[in-house]
């Protein structure tokens, strides 16, 4: 894009210029004359450069802003989801270690009555 618009750029200074040589060269008015209407020419194309300039400067302006904003709320949505990741892993975990908590409980007191039927038989055995 930078290429391109510098080759409009020159293209368009090359054209004013040529434009205010032949103007000058053919011209059948007096030179004060001819010389205010090149200079006016060159204003007129001046003043067009810098609309265009302008307009392009505006123009990228607006793109800049547009894929900022858009960065922004991808950061955002990124965020957005992290938080809604990091929010269902401790859900899932909290979960999975109360399971865990409530089966350990289980087998404890499993384990307990367990133990105390074979204590009891081998109390039995003894007596």
């Amino acid at each position: 894009m930078k290429s391109s618009n510098s080759k409009i750029v020159l293209g368009l200074l090359g054209g004013v210029a040529a434009g205010a040589l032949l103007g000058i060269l053919f011209a059948p008015d007096k030179g004060t004359n001819t010389r205010k209407k090149v200079l006016d020419k060159g204003t007129d194309y001046a003043d067009d450069l810098k609309t265009k300039y302008e307009d392009l400067l505006a123009s990228v302006t607006r793109k800049y802003e547009k894929l900022f904003k858009e960065g922004e709320n991808l950061v955002a949505d990124g965020n957005s989801r992290f938080d809604n990741l990091v929010s269902d892993g401790k859900s899932k975990f909290n979960q999975v270690k109360e399971e865990g908590r409530s089966k350990f409980e289980d087998y404890k007191s499993d384990g307990k009555a367990k133990f105390e039927e074979a204590k009891q038989g081998f109390d039995n055995l003894k007596s």
